[in-house]
């Protein structure tokens, strides 16, 4: 059996029992290290799982496919996914891979940062298309996005915005030279986020992402819980919600939205009014919230 197993958003006591089951089953445990990650080392999940993991990067899961799926047939194998299974489409293609081979699958799914979205006071099913967006480059600023932005605001849906993870990268240099030479994690931060989108409606100038109007709720660290271990007192490390326009979220220090990771959340333009209500609880200026509320998201 190929199990493909959610590990949900924190650390190692989000498996749910059913996947911790599976885990115990297995003789090969992959865990699945590029798309997103918990908030807790490798060592914690293997001394709470009792198994060893192997580190699964971005060329193994996609290059080497047939490693992982090696024995499935006859044996258990599993694959560690942060979030929820189908979280990401290199997850679907490993299982189409697995189903071509004719391989028994199991998905065991889990709480990702698409449902856990709902702790910023807006209700899932107002929301649109997610959408990502990377980290720009002096010469490469994708803006994609914004297009999928307006289409959800046309039927006034939200939209979660997934912020760039850069894990195992290398430099244009290093890539061109064939060195496997790796730059260090990044991990894009609320700040930086608003800073490109507001730069992308400086270009496209469509309002859709005005900063005076446009309210927008920060996640960060979703799922988290309090602990004192190695944290300093102004940054816990637990979960952080902060909401305003995206000009009151710039205007922000960069401390305000805590540890990453980080997701943005672009409100749409027909909150309901309890929603207005939940989310403005975390507004850093609760007088501009409700303000725009009333005047623009027509809230009633």
């Amino acid at each position: 059996m190929f199990y493909v197993i959610g590990l949900g958003l924190c650390d190692e006591k989000d498996i749910t029992v059913r996947g911790l089951e599976a885990v115990k089953s297995c003789s090969r445990v992959y865990l699945e290290a590029y798309t997103s990650i918990l908030m807790v080392n490798k060592d914690r999940l293997e001394a709470f799982y009792g198994k060893s993991l192997i580190l699964a990067d971005r060329d193994m899961v996609e290059l080497e496919s047939d490693e992982i799926l090696r024995d499935a047939a006859t044996d258990n194998v599993a694959f560690l996914v942060v979030g929820d299974p189908f979280g990401a489409t290199t997850h679907t293609d490993l299982l189409l891979r697995a189903r071509d081979l004719r391989i028994p699958t199991q998905i065991i799914h889990n709480a990702s940062i698409i449902n856990a979205a709902g702790c910023s006071g807006l209700q899932l099913y107002n929301f649109g298309q997610t959408v990502s967006l990377v980290f720009f480059t002096d010469s490469w600023k994708p803006d994609s996005f914004y297009d999928r932005i307006a289409e959800n605001a046309k039927f006034g849906l939200h939209t979660l915005v997934l912020l760039d993870i850069k894990v195992k990268e290398q430099s244009e240099e290093n890539l061109a030279r064939g060195r496997k030479i790796y730059e260090p994690p990044r991990y894009m931060s609320i700040p930086t986020a608003v800073n490109q989108l507001l730069e992308i409606e400086s270009i496209r100038k469509e309002g859709i992402l005005d900063g005076d109007s446009t309210l927008a709720i920060a996640l960060s660290r979703v799922g988290s819980i309090p602990s004192s271990e190695g944290l300093t007192d102004d940054d816990d490390g637990t979960q952080r919600i902060v909401a305003g326009t995206l000009l009151d979220l710039q205007a922000q220090p960069e401390s305000m939205f805590g540890r990453p990771l980080h997701s943005l959340i672009i409100a749409g333009k027909k909150l309901h009014e309890l929603e207005a209500i939940y989310a403005g609880a975390f507004a850093v200026n609760q007088e501009n919230w409700n303000r725009i509320a009333k005047k623009h998201l027509e809230v009633k």
